[in-house]
Parts: structure tokens; C-alpha cells; sequence
């Protein structure tokens, strides 16, 4: 999934400023902070660098997979304009990388104010099936093939609002809301297998992902931030509804 999941668990935690039962065993993976601390964001910072090996591995005590690779279902994108434009169908994505994250800001929530986060990843590649349709450079492009695309410097800004509730004498967690914003300084893309190994479309595809790498990704970015969201929303709720806050901060 992603290496979000943990600075939102975090964040949520601060936010909401809740205590520890110093009864309960600390797994490996939790770097615990003290709320009271002058150094409570530069703490949490540390916490979520701890995990990343963890997220590589997957945690199963708390059901949660390994984050590599990421997963999204689908994203359309139409590509050029008119009756018969260049539309991609992407299906069945996997991203890779996101393990590999730097915190380099955070922000915790005050006066009803979101929490923010800002994440640095080096390289992210994504793998996909594709569908095409429409005419691309003048030539019929109706098919499919293997996508594959290289992000580089990614700058992710993460936003949301938490709430809690009691059960069995513990507290936990929900994100009521989740924004993200990237921006993605560097982009290759490349397909290939495309129409039965044609040569000619996938030189043309290639030619035009190559000179057009910036517009697709653009055109790409409202779906990608949208689905990633839903999705990380998703997950991390499931993992803090088996992570009572007790366990993450101490007073």
C-alpha cells in the first residue's frame, strides 16, 4: 500500500493528544513519543522512518500488508481531442518505491486545522495493462500492450481530519478525510507488447509518451489523487481499527 499509512496513524494520534497504558506491550514497529515533548513533531519524524522496513515486510499482527507494491484498479485518460481521440485505459497498477519515503515536514492539527504532512520519495515506477482507442499520429490505435512508467522526485502533501471512539476500554482512531497533492518533477513512460509486438504503433506510442510525458501525467493526476486517497483512507482505517492509540504515545 503506501508509506502514508503510518505518518496519518501518527499524526492522528498527536492531534488528538491521547495517552499510553504503559501495561501493554510496544510492538517493534512503533517508535513511541512522548506527547509532552518540545520535539514531538522532530520525535514523530523519527517514528515513521523507524517503520519503513516494516511497511517493505508487511506487518501481519495488525493486517497489514507489505506496501510494495502499491495497488490502484483503473485510470482513464483521453489524450487528444475529437471524435476519434487517443484514449488509455490503465488496469491493474502496481507502484513501486513508496517504501522508500523521507518525512520532511510535519504539521499536527490545531484548532480544528488538518494535519499535514510532507513526503519526499526519490523514485516511484509503475507497472500496468493498457487499453487503447482512437488515432494516435494518424494511425489507428485500437489495442493494448504493457505500460510501464518511471516518476522521479515525487513531493507528496498530505491533508486530513481524524476522530476517535471507545471500544473495550480503548481508544481508537478513524480518518474522516484525506487529501493529496503530488508533484512529480521527473517522468518517463514506455510501452511495449503493443498490438501483437507491432512495431510501427509501439515506435509511434513511444514517441508520443516520450515528447507529451509531462501533459499525460497531468491529465492523469486528478484520477491518480482521487484513487490514492480512497485507498489509503481505506487501508489506514482498517489498521487503526486494530491499533488502540494506548499503544503509540506516552504522556
Amino acid at each position: 500500500m503506501s508509506s502514508c499509512y503510518c505518518c496519518f496513524l501518527l499524526l492522528a494520534v498527536c492531534c488528538l493528544g491521547l495517552g499510553v497504558n504503559a501495561q501493554q506491550t510496544v510492538p517493534a514497529y512503533v517508535k513511541q513519543c512522548k506527547r509532552s515533548s518540545p520535539k514531538l513533531e522532530e520525535c514523530l519524524i523519527k517514528a515513521l522512518h523507524h517503520v519503513r522496513p516494516y511497511l517493505v515486510k508487511g506487518i501481519p499482527e495488525i493486517e497489514m500488508p507489505s506496501v510494495e507494491p502499491f495497488i490502484l484498479d483503473s485510470l482513464t485518460l483521453s489524450l487528444t481531442g475529437g471524435e476519434r481521440g487517443y484514449k488509455i485505459t490503465l488496469r491493474d497498477i502496481h507502484m513501486y518505491g513508496a517504501s522508500n519515503f523521507t518525512v520532511s515536514r510535519l504539521k499536527l492539527s490545531h484548532n480544528g486545522q488538518p494535519f499535514e504532512a510532507k513526503i519526499h520519495i526519490p523514485e516511484m515506477k509503475i507497472d500496468a495493462n493498457y487499453t487503447s482507442s482512437g488515432v494516435l499520429i494518424v494511425l489507428p490505435a485500437s489495442g493494448g500492450g504493457l505500460f510501464h512508467a518511471t516518476l522521479g522526485n515525487v513531493a507528496a502533501t498530505i491533508k486530513g481530519f481524524v476522530s476517535s471512539k471507545s471500544k473495550g476500554g480503548q481508544d481508537y482512531l478513524n480518518v474522516d478525510k484525506l487529501d493529496i497533492n503530488l508533484v512529480i518533477k521527473d517522468i518517463n513512460m514506455n510501452v511495449k507488447k503493443v498490438f501483437n509486438n507491432n512495431r510501427i504503433l509501439t515506435e509511434a506510442t513511444n514517441l508520443f509518451l516520450k515528447e507529451n510525458g509531462q501533459e499525460v501525467l497531468h491529465v492523469m493526476m486528478p484520477q491518480l489523487k482521487v484513487k490514492m486517497a480512497a485507498v489509503i483512507k481505506k487501508v489506514v482505517n482498517q489498521l487503526l481499527s486494530h491499533t488502540p492509540v494506548q499503544l503509540l504515545v506516552t504522556l
